[in-house]
This record gives structure tokens, C-alpha cells and sequence, in this order.
């Protein structure tokens, strides 16, 4: 038949177009070969950039499958990587736990006096010029009370060192001391330490005061340093914080974390006006029985009250012991005055002052102050009444509502 010999033509065609085939692929496998040997393929930049799939919109290559993050390795690499973290950051925290609390401190002071100087930003001052004054004024307050407390200082230790000699003739002829130092040896042992001197031992303890004395000056200092430089960023400050939040929750933690900042500053306000009451009140008493500097000494009681919960029990105890040098009567008198006036200010004048500027119920007030004392000592109870507030404040606007509509 005549279709017989087509068929084998078209079959010898196609044996033939195989064979081409099997050689050309063979003839690419070798080219393959000659331009990245098959044990490594990567060597060669122009294979990594075809492997990688290299384009204009990838110029290193896509990326690659990325791991599941159920994968074993990952689950535990980011678990260890987690603790060793934490690890570090409370190791951190625990070496550089001083320089925190006066970062902390002054942050806290900071906060305290920026309704003052936004006070006066608001009457056309420049941020800048308002932060100044704010800082002279703070430092003029502590240094009129330095001036007015070293000179009576001085007087009184040089009429001690003038008077001592008649001291010392008061008690030789005193028949109770004689007693006493014929049973204790007391003239013995302080001839034997004047004998002595200046020993190893002494000279230690005065270079450990002359540290001590260095190390609060620095820390003041240090303190001063931050305080001025965070009231005079403090918007640009909040700015970077607010904007570490969510843009659909920015607005809200915004509102609030001003409202928590005014509180802050209500709180620092308000106890700057509870101690300059008691500042006057002893100012009052103390020159109506005639005690001697009585401007010294008030300013000693509105500083130390300015401590919370111990700051005006220190402040009364040393009032007190001057007041027994003038007199008996006016010491005794003088105790039982600040032993209620503290009574008046812990109960009643404190915490109504702190309910209208920190907007806390008194008893948030007390009990908070107690317990941050317990927890951390006088910067805890400086620092709990503000964050009690910023609690409630935060269960008042945030989880209230959320457990409503729940």
C-alpha cells in the first residue's frame, strides 16, 4: 500500500529527531559542567545570581521559603533566647540599680515642676527661658537655707571650742561625773585617745566621710544635671514615647498619659504646699517662745517634711533638741506641738490637699505611702501616691469599660 513507506518515513524522521534531541541535552549537561562543577554549585556569581532568581526588583535574589516558626528549632531557640534576655536586662538592672533611682528621681522631679513651667510658657516665655527660672528659683530656695543655717552653725561651734575649757571645770567639780568616771575610766580613755592621735583607723573613717560627702555631692549634682535637661525636652520626650504606640491608639494614650503626667505634678505641688504650711506654722511658734533662729529652722521642717512619712518626724525630733538647749519648758512644749501637728497634717491637712490635686481618696493616699515605704523605702512612699492615681485613673477610663461591656 502507499501509506506503508510514509509511515516508515515519518518513523525513521522521529528516531532521528530523538537522537538530536539525547545529544543536545547531553551537550548541555557538559556545558552545565564546564561552568559549575556539579560538588559545588555556588561558587560561580553567575550561577548564584540565575539560582537566586536575580531581577530589578530583587537585586540579591528572592527570598527564600522562610522556616515555620513551629518549628522545633525556632520554639527553641527563641525560648532560650528569651531567658538569657530577661537574664541580662535584670542583671543590668541590678549593676546599675543607683544610677536608675536617680534617673528616677529626677525624672520624677522633672514631672513635678513641668505644670510651672508650662505656667509659664502660657505667659509668652520661651520654653527654654521658663526652665531657667524654674531651676534658679528651686536652687535660690536651698541655697537661702543653707545661708541662713551655716552661719548659726559656725557661731555655735565656735563658742563651744570657746567655752570648753569651762565645760571641762564644770565637770571636774561635778560630784555625779567623778562617780561616773571613777567607775568607768571615762578622763583615762579620752587622754589615751588624744595620746593616740590621728591612728589608721581614724584616718580610714575621715576618708570614708570625705567619700561619703563627695558621693552625695555628685549624686545632687547629677540629680540637678537631668532634672533641668528633662524639663527642657520633656515634649519632645512624651513625643517619642506616644509615638511607640499603635496610630489607632495613640490619641487615647496620649489623653491619659497627660492626665497621669498633671497628676504627677499635682502630687509634687501639693506636697511643696503642705510643707511650706508647716514651714510657716513653725516659723509661728517658734518665735513666739523666742527659740533662737527661727528662720533656719523653718526651713530645716519644710525641707524634711518634703520626705514622706519620716521627713517630718526628723524634722520635729531635731526642732525639739534645740528647743530643750533654750529651755525646758519651750522643749517639752515644742514635742508635744509637733507630735499633733503631725497628727493634724498626716490625718487631715495632707490628704484633703491630695484629693483635690492628685484627685486619690485620703485613705488611697495613706495607704499607698505605707506600702511604697515598706516596698522601697523613701523613694517608694515619694513615688506611690502619683502611681496610685495613675492606677486608678487607668481602671477608671480603661478596664472599668472594657469589664462593662464585656
Amino acid at each position: 500500500m502507499a501509506s506503508e513507506p510514509r509511515v516508515e518515513a515519518a518513523a525513521s524522521k522521529a528516531a532521528e529527531a530523538a537522537e538530536d534531541a539525547k545529544e543536545a541535552a547531553e551537550e548541555a549537561a557538559e556545558a552545565v559542567d564546564l561552568v559549575a562543577p556539579p560538588e559545588d554549585p555556588v561558587l560561580d556569581t553567575g550561577v548564584r545570581r540565575i539560582e537566586a532568581q536575580v531581577d530589578e526588583a530583587n537585586p540579591y535574589g528572592k527570598p527564600g521559603q522562610r522556616i515555620s516558626r513551629d518549628h522545633p528549632f525556632i520554639v527553641a531557640f527563641t525560648a532560650t533566647l528569651g531567658v538569657a534576655v530577661a537574664a541580662l536586662l535584670v542583671e543590668a538592672v541590678l549593676v546599675a540599680r543607683q544610677v536608675l533611682v536617680l534617673f528616677l528621681v529626677a525624672a520624677f522631679i522633672a514631672v513635678g515642676l513641668d505644670p510651672a513651667v508650662r505656667w509659664l510658657v502660657r505667659r509668652g516665655l520661651r520654653r527654654s527661658i521658663a526652665v531657667l527660672l524654674i531651676a534658679l528659683g528651686a536652687l535660690g530656695f536651698f541655697g537661702g537655707f543653707v545661708a541662713a543655717v551655716v552661719p548659726p552653725i559656725a557661731h555655735q561651734s565656735t563658742s563651744l571650742v570657746k567655752h570648753a575649757p569651762d565645760y571641762v571645770h564644770r565637770l571636774d567639780n561635778n560630784k555625779t561625773f567623778r562617780q561616773l568616771d571613777r567607775r568607768y575610766h571615762i578622763t583615762a580613755k579620752v587622754d589615751e585617745r588624744a595620746k593616740k592621735g590621728l591612728s589608721a583607723d581614724s584616718l580610714g573613717g575621715f576618708v570614708g566621710v570625705g567619700k561619703a560627702i563627695l558621693g552625695i555631692f555628685a549624686s545632687t549634682l547629677t540629680i540637678i544635671i537631668l532634672t533641668i535637661y528633662f524639663l527642657a525636652n520633656m515634649p519632645a520626650i512624651k513625643a517619642v514615647m506616644y509615638r511607640a504606640v499603635p496610630r489607632t491608639r495613640r490619641a487615647r494614650v496620649g489623653l491619659l498619659g497627660d492626665e497621669i503626667l498633671d497628676r504627677v505634678g499635682g502630687y509634687v505641688l501639693g506636697n511643696l504646699a503642705t510643707s511650706v504650711i508647716a514651714g510657716v506654722a513653725s516659723f509661728i511658734w517658734l518665735v513666739a517662745w523666742g527659740i533662737p533662729y527661727p528662720v533656719a529652722l523653718a526651713m530645716f521642717i519644710a525641707i524634711t517634711d518634703l520626705i514622706p512619712l519620716i521627713g517630718a518626724t526628723i524634722g520635729a525630733i531635731g526642732i525639739t533638741i534645740v528647743a530643750m538647749f533654750h529651755g525646758i519648758v519651750p522643749g517639752v512644749a515644742t514635742g508635744i506641738y509637733y507630735l499633733a501637728y503631725q497628727q493634724f497634717e498626716n490625718y487631715v491637712l495632707q490628704p484633703r490637699i491630695m484629693k483635690r490635686t492628685v484627685d486619690v481618696a485620703p485613705v488611697v493616699t495613706i495607704v499607698a505611702a505605707l506600702l511604697g515605704a515598706a516596698l522601697m523605702g523613701i523613694l517608694g512612699a515619694l513615688i506611690a501616691v502619683p502611681l496610685a492615681a495613675a492606677v486608678q485613673l487607668i481602671l477608671t477610663e480603661v478596664v472599668y469599660p472594657s469589664q462593662d461591656d464585656a
